[in-house]
């Protein structure tokens, strides 16, 4: 079960690359936060998930909220990831699956892959309440990018 809007979103400190953790409690309560979840790096819709973000960078940086992608790769894959997409906010590496299992972002078996993160995004508000949670099974299904920028301005 995902993690519900109205629950306070659990912080975790995650890479983003080898060697540079990254606090998301130092923005959770902070400011509006945007979690991505996404399957796995280079995977066809999670290139076009990440670099819609990337091109319409602009407008998230107008709505006064912190960005962040989150996967199961490895650091190494999510740095080289976001360098050659030149993706402008942090992708963090969830390689223990903590974090996703946590926000109820976990496939138990996807196409024979143990422990892949579902495709979902949350949307926190400055005090790290969730504001919105969207989960899905079917790692094919588009996030709602209207639906996320609806629920920070909303915050």
């Amino acid at each position: 079960m995902s993690l519900a809007v109205g629950s306070k979103a659990p912080a975790f400190t995650l890479p983003s690359k080898p060697g540079n953790p990254v606090d998301l409690a130092a923005h959770l309560g902070k400011k509006k936060t945007v979690l991505l979840f996404f399957p796995l790096a280079f995977s066809p819709v999670c290139q076009a998930e990440m670099c819609t973000f990337r091109d319409g960078w602009s407008k998230w940086q107008g709505l006064g909220c912190d960005v962040f992608g989150v996967s199961i790769d490895s650091p190494f894959v999510v740095d080289k990831f976001r360098e050659l997409e030149k993706i402008p906010f942090p992708l963090l590496s969830d390689f223990n699956k903590e974090m996703a299992a946590a926000y109820g972002a976990l496939h138990a078996d996807l196409m024979g892959l143990k422990g892949v993160a579902k495709r979902a995004a949350f949307v926190m508000d400055a005090s790290g309440t969730v504001r919105y949670a969207w989960v899905s099974d079917d790692p094919r299904v588009q996030v709602d990018f209207d639906a996320i920028e609806k629920a920070v301005k909303a915050c």
